[in-house]
């Protein structure tokens, strides 16, 4: 059977319309009650990357994590809402963007992703264990909802990526320190991870997303009116690709899917239902900076080039507040305050971009090598 993709336009954030829209979406792959059974415990894992407002589309909104819990209630079951942000406490960060507000009004519980519990992963394609938070292993199911973004390191954060939340936050560095450059080795983890966890269904908040260099503060907010809904989030993965007019393998979680055999990437073999991928498509939607192609080079070349060829953090020291979030994050410790200004070690950079991610002012930016500016002129 194919997988099947529901696709709806929404055009605001106001609460019956997300909420019509969202069940309207669910209700094209079978409605709620096939997801999500009475008396069930279901966590709503939002994306919670940093304590921003819903207007600057960095986070899961809160309207529309309000409709899910509203759906899961109806189906009998009793929502809880968590995630492990990248800096700070799950409770400072919804609070500032909407969701603890939400929860509050619904009478659900906030979690705190705290504890990391080690389990196999047998069937895992790469990876045959992993550190899950405690909480995360606690409930029945989940239902994801990432938002549209981009993201400098993996092109866009979605469906597969939205799960590395539920691992918690001080392990993420691990994960980053280990796969240091190669890209498509973080994305196998993403995706033996995502398959591990089995998320019952993923939601796309796609109503107001993230363009150019997301998925953080340097991201541009774009009004797209979309959302997306799928038991299958590598196949929602593609259809968004599609939908944006990028190439499927510049998602190298889609390109390591389809490459290992582990999910279905073929449009042709994705149902999409409810609004055809032409009447929504994005003809400009601005794609993030990711123009490396040092570390497939021989290693005596990629030493003496990579400097030259590969994108690197730049912090624009007129807008940086000194705050150290970008300091205390990195995972190689490569980054100091020195005097007035933070210092960037790149001899030793693994070219994560987790600083330009955190950075709350947008100070981080990435900039090119001057080498592969003259090599794509």
């Amino acid at each position: 059977m194919l997988p099947k993709v529901a696709l709806r336009r929404c055009g605001t954030y106001e609460t019956s319309e997300v909420y019509n829209t969202v069940k309207e979406s669910v209700g094209l792959l079978g409605g709620i009650g096939s997801f999500v059974k009475k008396g069930e415990k279901i966590l709503i894992k939002p994306n919670l990357l940093s304590a921003k407002s819903p207007d600057a589309a960095i986070t899961t909104h809160p309207s529309f994590v309000k409709a899910v819990i509203r759906l899961v209630k109806e189906a009998g079951a009793y929502p809880v809402v968590g995630d492990s942000p990248g800096m700070g406490s799950t409770a400072k960060v919804a609070a500032r963007c909407g969701i603890l507000d939400v929860c509050k009004e619904e009478d659900i519980p906030l979690v705190e992703f705290r504890q990391s519990i080690e389990i196999d992963n047998p069937d895992g394609k790469t990876f045959k264990r992993f550190e899950i938070a405690k909480e995360v292993l606690d409930v029945d199911g989940i239902i994801n909802l990432p938002k549209l973004k981009t993201h400098t390191q993996m092109f866009m954060t979605l469906g597969v990526k939205n799960m590395f939340g539920c691992i918690v936050g001080t392990r993420k560095a691990q994960w980053h320190l280990s796969a240091g450059s190669d890209r498509e080795h973080f994305a196998r983890m993403l995706v033996d991870l995502y398959l591990f966890l089995k998320p019952r269904l993923t939601i796309v908040d796609g109503i107001i997303g993230l363009e150019g260099e997301g998925p953080g503060s340097s991201g541009k907010p774009r009004h797209l009116g979309l959302v997306l809904a799928s038991q299958d989030a590598i196949a929602l993965d593609r259809v968004v690709m599609e939908i944006i007019g990028a190439k499927p393998d510049n998602l190298y979680t889609c390109k390591v899917a389809r490459d290992d055999g582990l999910g279905e990437t073929d449009i042709k073999r994705i149902d999409v239902l409810g609004d055809s991928i032409q009447s929504v498509f994005v003809r400009d939607f601005v794609f993030p900076k990711i123009v490396d192609i040092a570390f497939s080079l021989p290693y005596n070349l990629n030493r003496h080039l990579k400097k030259h060829l590969t994108a690197k953090p730049y912090i624009n020291k007129k807008i940086c507040t000194l705050c150290k979030m970008c300091v205390d994050l990195c995972p190689p410790h490569i980054m100091k305050k020195i005097d007035n200004a933070i210092e960037i070690d790149y001899d030793n950079c693994i070219r994560c971009f987790c600083c330009q991610e955190i950075c709350p002012e947008g100070a981080i930016r990435v900039k090119e090598g001057w080498l592969m500016k003259v090599l794509l002129k």
